[in-house]
């Protein structure tokens, strides 16, 4: 049972160096996306939930400028025994 629960956690950890990584390289344009979504939502709500909104994607935008600063952080990936 717990073979299954470290491959687990060997998965995630291996998903959250490749978010990383991703936001590393493509920071830029993940933020302008989540500004056009963002934009959209409150079109489609007529604005009715636009501090939420912007909000939600300020917050998005934190979480993808850390990612890509932890990543720069690390430096090169260092190679495994």
């Amino acid at each position: 049972m717990f073979d299954g629960l470290d491959g687990l956690k060997n998965l995630a950890g291996k998903a959250a160096e490749k978010a990383k990584d991703v936001a590393e390289e493509h920071g830029d344009a993940i933020e302008t996306g989540l500004e056009k979504a963002g934009d959209l939502a409150d079109r489609h709500t007529d604005g009715k939930y636009g501090d939420q909104i912007d909000t939600g994607v300020s917050k998005a935008r934190q979480l993808v400028r850390r990612l890509g600063e932890q990543a720069g952080d690390e430096g090169p990936e260092k190679p495994g025994p």
